[in-house]
């Protein structure tokens, strides 16, 4: 066990005020595709009736018009997180016509990235800088990297659990900038150990060859059905090298050694110029092509596998409310679609997050450099294209050693963790739960990969057709049934608010779009 870890744990399991952690609050940011009956690509506008991408609080769009993004709110409560998240996948369903969501991270069968229509926001000047945004991550990364979907975990700590740990560590100094150095010891070793999320929750071993759209890869893979292509022991081809890369980016330091250091790394990012990015241009054949030419065009587009954040304000940068009011939350970001749940993720899979982002927390986090960083995305790296292999092996340090025995050493910490998370919760679910996710571990055809590949290969069915499938089951659930926590009436209220606050921001801009663009990049104090 952890030494420094077991000691923490101890100190917790005495304290008169552990109950605190109850207080976890968690959002879920869920993406899908809006496909037609036969699994293609909708084309059609989203939905009026679902209100204004560019002000509804909970229902959006990410890379594409027919990307959906369903927002939660943070709650302390797993039940109403899943209950907010269950309602607004109702009232979607219910206004997309014959149309049905996605039940994969990978996309089905698309013809060409022409068919991915860029997400619009009308034609306010925020609305059309979020459109340009996407033109340009379409000229450098082509839309079908985008199309990809995903799953994100909002994660934050208690004040009151965070005021009483910092005094059990016997630190002193201002609350907010302990708060911030601990979330970043947690962030480095997530890092490290982020390869058992992607064994345990990877859901992506397989997909359409239209995916590729003629590009080479280096991954050897086998073909199954008419159109699919798989590697046998894959976890997470989401987060392979054929999913979110920029070559531009491996060059920048961002780490995560301290929260000046990781706002540096980044504004060097938004402010380096990319002789790759130079060659497309701004501005061609009079229209826009991205918003700049540096090697991010924004913070939104470093691409990571979980993130320190603060909400932002009204024309806010991220760096800037980080640096003024240090990180409130994280974002997690290695989670691939659930495809065997109707709404992209379960209680079970939280609750195991819950118990690894405290690990996280509480083992020791010595400080990681780039070239130590590097590491861990290797170990990354191998875990998504071969983490059902049993004889895998990862980089420990300056040692290579079995997958399955580092893993059987961070389950075996993680299991007093989860009796006390029990105890504070007066529950038995946190034992339960990470008791079967060890039986993924010790069987990874129990492991979410594990299930779809045996179910493409049991049935020699596409990965397309296994999509359009769950789909059309997931949209008749959802059809039935009532609504858990908010109600109809509610959903409509909030459509028809967004739309008046769009039509407001519109009627408010006094700029024209190339003055406000240069406005938003010149460099501002935080």
């Amino acid at each position: 066990m952890n030494q420094l870890f077991n000691q923490r744990l101890q100190q917790l399991q005495t304290a008169p005020w552990a109950r605190s952690i109850t207080g976890i609050r968690r959002g879920i940011e869920r993406e899908t595709l809006r496909l037609k009956p036969d699994g293609e690509l909708s084309q059609q506008d989203h939905p009026i009736a679902l209100g204004s991408t560019l002000t509804h609080p909970t229902i959006t769009t990410d890379f594409a018009e027919s990307l959906l993004e369903f927002i939660t709110p943070a709650t302390s409560s797993i039940e109403t997180t899943l209950a907010q998240l269950t309602d607004i996948h109702k009232f979607a369903a219910r206004n997309l016509g014959d149309e049905r969501m996605g039940a994969s991270s990978m996309p089905g069968y698309i013809r060409q990235q022409d068919d991915i229509r860029l997400a619009y926001y009308g034609t306010s000047n925020i609305g059309r800088m979020k459109t340009l945004y996407r033109q340009g991550l379409k000229n450098r990364y082509g839309s079908m990297m985008q199309a990809i979907s995903g799953v994100h975990f909002n994660f934050s700590i208690p004040q009151e659990f965070w005021a009483n740990y910092q005094q059990m560590l016997g630190l002193q100094g201002d609350l907010q900038d302990f708060i911030s150095a601990q979330y970043l010891h947690l962030i480095r070793n997530y890092k490290r150990y982020a390869w058992l999320i992607v064994y345990l929750f990877g859901a992506s071993p397989a997909m359409c060859e239209s995916f590729l759209e003629g590009r080479l890869s280096n991954f050897k893979f086998q073909h199954l059905g008419k159109g699919t292509i798989y590697l046998p022991y894959a976890t997470s081809l989401r987060m392979s090298d054929l999913g979110y890369t920029n070559s531009a980016q491996s060059a920048l330091s961002v780490t995560y050694n301290g929260l000046t250091e990781y706002i540096r790394g980044l504004h060097q990012a938004i402010t380096t110029p990319s002789d790759e990015y130079q060659s497309i241009g701004i501005f061609k054949d009079g229209q826009y092509q991205q918003l700049n030419t540096n090697v991010l065009q924004i913070e939104n587009e470093f691409y990571s596998t979980i993130r320190p954040k603060r909400t932002i304000q009204s024309g806010e940068r991220p760096t800037c409310a980080l640096a003024k009011r240090g990180v409130e939350y994280i974002e997690v970001r290695a989670l691939d679609v659930n495809p065997f749940s109707a709404v992209g993720i379960t209680a079970e899979q939280m609750r195991f997050l819950d118990l690894f982002l405290l690990y996280c927390l509480l083992a020791d986090s010595p400080e990681l450099d780039k070239q130590q960083q590097t590491v861990t995305e290797r170990n990354l790296k191998r875990v998504v294209a071969e983490g059902r292999k049993p004889t895998l092996e990862l980089q420990d340090g300056a040692h290579s050693r079995l997958m399955q025995d580092w893993a059987e050493e961070i389950f075996a910490d993680l299991s007093p963790l989860a009796a006390w998370f029990d105890l504070q919760y007066d529950t038995s679910s946190y034992q339960q739960d990470l008791h079967q996710w060890y039986l993924a571990l010790l069987d990874s055809s129990r492991t979410l990969s594990g299930q779809v590949m045996r179910h493409l290969l049991d049935s020699q069915m596409d990965h397309s057709t296994f999509n359009v499938q769950l789909a059309a089951l997931y949209r008749q659930q959802l059809l039935h049934g009532d609504y858990q926590f908010y109600s109809e009436q509610q959903f409509m209220q909030m459509a028809a608010q967004s739309l008046q606050e769009q039509r407001d921001i519109e009627e408010a801009d006094t700029v024209p779009f190339e003055q406000y663009l240069q406005q938003y990049f010149v460099e501002k104090p935080c």
